[in-house]
Parts: C-alpha cells; structure tokens; sequence
C-alpha cells in the first residue's frame, strides 16, 4: 500500500474530494492533497517538496517536464476550465453577451473580486483584461483580489462583492452562489488541466494509477458536473 502526496490547484479540489475515496477502496492506497494558487505550488516545487503527482495547468508540466521534475509517460489531461461570473442567489445576473457589457457590468458594480494577478491563471487572466478595458483605475478602490477557495467566493455569498470572476470548477456547485456564465469566448481564458507523475516520486506505479483512475472516461460525467469540460 502506498500513500501518494497530491500537489494540486485549487481548480478539481471537488471531484477529487468526490473520487478519491472510490480509488482508495478499490487500489488500497491513501492519498493526501496539498492544495494551492498555483504561484504557491510553484514555489513548493522549486524547494523540493516532496510529492507523487502534479495536478496542474498543462503548459506548466510541459515546462516541468522538458525540466525532468515531472515523467513524460503517464500524463493525462483532466479538463478544461473557463472563467465565469458568479453573483450571490437571489441576485440578478450580469449582461455577459459582449466584452462591453461585461465591462460595464464590472463599472456598475459596488465591488467585484478575483483571484490576485501572479497568483493564479484567471487572476493574472482578469488583471490584465481589466487593464485592457481601460477601467482599472476607476475599479482601483473596488476590486477585491482573493483567490475563491481562499474567501472569494464567500465575499460575493456574503454580498461584500456583486460578481465573482473564477473557474467554473471552483464556484459551480457552491452554496450562496449562482453562477451567471462564462465570459464571452474573445476575452475568455480556458485552463487544460494535467496531471503528471512527479519524477522523484517514491510511488511511481500507484501514482500513474491514481491518474489512470481520475482520467477514466467513465468519470467524465462527474468532471463535468464539477465544472470541467471535457478534453480536446
């Protein structure tokens, strides 16, 4: 039996939470996830921390892997998630349909919050593109940075925040929370998430099994209910 360390982003913390437990029973082997924004993963990865498996953003393990820290073979892609708004229930949902009606959801907006730039994909995603709407100075005092499984979401739950800018995965099921839709495909960022055995794993074998096992076509139904959608 092995224990297998899991160094995830915080994006499939629900469908592991959902899955594992099954692939304990049936593989014999324990699991322990360390989750985190992935600035935070990094810097663990660059310290040497051990782990068994990476769950990441796919261009970030092929960098890892052209690196040697993560094996080639046994990768698999898990889904892909997208940036939604999510607005507390009960709330009327923002015009998404364009970039400007997006843009002038975030003006007409008592306070909005996403992850902090550096610190996650969609963070740096929304950072930039708030920047690129050229109302980043008009949003200055209005803009809450926090990652969702660090407090955002319960900052739009809680009405502190009207909308919430997040991957679908981390919002879709989350009480308090509607989710009002993606924003529109030109101004949208879709992260592949991967997983990846790590190579100084001291359970290679079962560490490919548990990616085999969360990869599993017959489990995409759940992926998909966590707000992943299915790979390319």
């Amino acid at each position: 039996m092995a224990k297998l360390r899991i160094l995830s982003g915080g994006a499939p913390k629900e469908i592991f939470s959902k899955l594992t437990p099954r692939f304990e029973q049936q593989s014999g082997n324990k699991v322990e996830f360390v989750f985190a924004v992935m600035s935070t993963l990094r810097d663990k990865v660059a310290a040497g921390e051990p782990a068994d498996v990476l769950v990441m953003p796919t261009n970030i393990l092929d960098d890892y892997q052209k690196a040697g820290v993560v094996r080639a073979p046994d990768r698999a892609i898990l889904g892909l998630v997208s940036i939604n708004a999510v607005v507390r229930t009960g709330a009327p949902k923002p015009d998404l349909s364009t970039p400007d009606k997006v843009k002038q959801a975030i003006l007409n907006s008592r306070a909005i919050t996403h992850a902090t730039p550096g610190a996650t994909p969609s963070g740096t995603h929304m950072g930039k593109l708030i920047e690129q709407m050229g109302i980043a100075e008009q949003m200055k005092s209005r803009i809450i940075h926090r990652p969702a499984l660090e407090g955002g979401v319960q900052l739009v739950a809680s009405g502190e925040a009207e909308i919430g800018f997040y991957p679908k995965s981390e919002v879709i099921n989350t009480a308090g929370l509607t989710v009002a839709g993606p924003l529109p495909a030109s101004i949208q960022l879709t992260t592949i998430y991967g997983a990846a055995v790590a190579a100084a794993s001291t359970s290679p074998d079962a560490s490919a099994a548990f990616i085999a096992f969360m990869a599993d076509p017959a489990h995409r139904p759940a992926w998909t209910l966590a707000g992943f959608d299915p790979p390319p």
